[in-house]
């Protein structure tokens, strides 16, 4: 069995972050933002640009939700995205997507002049290993051109792989994205915008004019919820975004050397790219894609990337590792613009799809110019209230999902007999305490950790996530830590306790 370090995200890891506990709550803000990840902070430092006052509340810490523990690719290559795009929506769609990612790749490109976030230009890649995918990258490829981008297809893959064919589009690149967030946060506290850290919202107002915080209320004539997971979700976004978790490796690379580009691979999802620092290389490998609450044996799963990474990518052993948590649409656009039909000053940016360095990029710019009242061309694109059938039908069904979820879960559990005693340390379980069901974990230390068992959202059956020591719910992706505080949306209550 291969030893891997306690989780711990890379770039959490290698960039320490200020100290805001002793900022006050303004009274009023022009613009309150909530969520300090790359979506929400763009959007605050481009409004403050333009003169506007600026809130950010950020429930945790600025950079340490999802936008720290991200592969951090800055690419407008999205895996096999605009053959899809072009035959779904046709081919003007797809060059605006193109164009809007493409927008903020070299927007991050010309910002991080002025940042130490380690900006690097590389190509970037999307390879497959079986001949039945060869003629899907040709068709990428193809499609790729056509919107706008450099690219080419191409056998020359420089990983590892017996590779049959990639696509590849030129100067790309990756980044440090932990430093590159908190210079963002820096520069807009130098404008005079103000950040909030450890500061929830409670609730808002759904016409876009007050937050009600766990610090108390503040007012604001304009309201945008970055918040990955739209919290207060009265959108329904829960029930149109689906959530997945990618797990990560890093390490110092075999000889100090790794491959130059980014690479993907098309059937596998498996990634890499490379990070180097004070003269020392670091490979960075993703892959293991699951559906949130849906796996329970994750420590397995990151010890089967470990392998891959190591045989692969040259990671010469594992000194980070954590998930990247991502929310994927319907028909694989963003969700970006009026949170509700009639919400004039209540915004929302959200369903990046494992793409947020450029996709959350674009977000800030197209929320920037809605609220500034200015055009954005993605922004008819991104219209989270947009509608057509076929997104129906594939909600219908990922909705089926949470169906088997809400249902299933708790029939299993009817003839489950076992008791909080026969949990053991280190184990977990959902069990029965009376007419109650209860997330129990026992830590090593013998302590026994008993919560509710019902997520705080809609009331799905948590299940344990053994790597991350967390209660993850499978129908919307919310997560909560042994003693019940949420650590992931959109829940915004914790687990209740429960006595033992």
């Amino acid at each position: 069995m291969t030893v891997l370090p306690e989780p711990l995200s890379l770039w959490v890891d290698t960039a320490p972050a200020p100290d805001r506990a002793a900022t006050p709550l303004p009274p009023s803000a022009d613009v309150v933002v909530l969520g300090a990840g790359i979506a929400g902070l763009t959007t605050a430092l481009l409004l403050a640009r333009a003169g506007r006052s600026v809130v950010v509340l950020e429930a945790e810490r600025v950079a340490g939700g999802v936008s720290g523990h991200t592969t951090a690719k800055v690419s407008a290559q999205h895996a096999v995205k605009y053959s899809m795009l072009r035959d779904r929506h046709g081919t003007e769609a797809a060059k605006i997507y193109a164009a809007a990612q493409t927008d903020a790749l070299e927007w991050i490109a010309m910002t991080a002049a002025d940042l130490d976030c380690a900006f690097t230009r590389a190509d970037s890649f999307v390879y497959t290993t079986h001949a039945g995918t060869v003629d899907t990258l040709k068709r990428e490829a193809d499609a790729a051109v056509e919107a706008g981008l450099p690219a080419s297809f191409t056998d020359e893959v420089e990983l590892d792989v017996p590779a049959l064919g990639a696509v590849r589009v030129t100067a790309q690149a990756h980044f440090h994205p932990r430093r590159w967030l908190l210079g963002l946060a820096a520069e807009l506290e130098r404008l005079g915008g103000t950040i909030l850290e450890h500061t929830r919202a409670m609730s808002l107002d759904l016409r876009g004019r007050f937050v009600r915080t766990s610090d108390g209320d503040i007012e604001a004539e304009d309201i945008v919820v970055a918040t990955h997971y739209p919290v207060f979700d009265r959108g329904l976004y829960f029930a149109r975004l689906d959530p997945v978790r990618d797990l990560v490796v890093a390490g110092p690379a075999a000889g100090n050397t790794a491959p130059a580009g980014m690479y993907l691979d098309a059937d596998t999802h498996h990634s890499v790219r490379s990070y180097t620092a004070d003269g020392t290389t670091t490979v960075i490998a993703g892959g293991e894609h699951y559906r949130v609450g849906a796996e329970t044996d994750i420590d397995r799963r990151y010890e089967r990337l470990a392998g891959w990474a190591s045989e692969h990518a040259g990671v010469h052993r594992v000194t980070h590792r954590w998930s990247a948590h991502d929310m994927s649409t319907v028909d694989g656009l963003p969700y970006v613009g009026r949170y509700l039909p009639g919400s004039a000053h209540l915004w929302v940016a959200t369903g990046f799809g494992q793409w947020g360095m450029t996709g959350g990029t674009a977000a800030g710019h197209v929320l920037a110019a809605r609220i500034l009242g200015e055009d954005h061309p993605a922004a008819g694109l991104f219209d989270p209230n947009r509608f057509d059938i076929r997104s129906t039908l594939d909600l219908l069904e990922d909705n089926l999902t949470v169906g088997r979820h809400l249902v299933g879960d708790h029939l299993a559990l009817l003839w489950q007999d076992r008791s909080l005693d026969q949990v053991g340390p280190g184990q977990a379980a959902v069990v029965r305490a009376g007419a109650e069901l209860v997330a129990a974990y026992r830590d090593e230390a013998g302590k026994l950790h008993t919560v509710g068992a019902h997520c705080t959202h809609l009331g799905c059956l948590v299940a344990f996530n053994d790597a991350e020591k967390t209660w993850d719910c499978p129908c919307h992706g919310s997560r909560f830590d042994v003693d019940g505080g949420v650590v992931q949306g959109p829940a915004v209550k914790p687990l209740h306790r429960h006595p033992r």
